[in-house]
């Protein structure tokens, strides 16, 4: 069992930037693949950001390449995923998640063994 705990989400006007944070209390996951994905309201959970387990290989969404970064801190157990220049329709709730075993398609949700609580974004016009 691995719990993660997002945090960082909030509201903020189209542009800004918001710094996501995701956290595993009392389990290490440094050895492992984590992922950012995000769920709006009506729609299903998407793939936003991945980062390998020695923060070597990031993939990104077409949708955020370029204003979305991810990273990581093993030390600190601690993903990250900064998101500037943001628009209206990154609103969502974000969720981290992490994989045991790192083979196949890691865009895709069921890909993925344990998730946050997720952490609300709403970026207003």
């Amino acid at each position: 069992q691995v719990q993660l705990v997002e945090s960082g989400g909030g509201l903020v006007q189209a542009g800004a930037s918001l710094r996501l944070s995701c956290v595993a209390p009392g389990r290490t996951i440094s050895n492992y693949r984590m992922g950012w994905f995000r769920q709006a309201p009506g729609k299903s959970r998407e793939f936003v950001a991945t980062i390998n387990s020695i923060a070597t290989t990031t993939e990104y969404a077409d949708s955020v390449k370029g204003r979305f970064t991810v990273s990581r801190s093993n030390a600190a157990n601690t993903v990250w995923l900064q998101m500037n220049s943001l628009k209206p329709e990154d609103s969502a709730v974000y969720y981290c998640a992490v994989r045991f075993i790192d083979s196949g398609r890691y865009y895709l949700p069921n890909a993925y063994d344990y998730w946050g609580q997720g952490t609300q974004v709403i970026v207003s016009s």
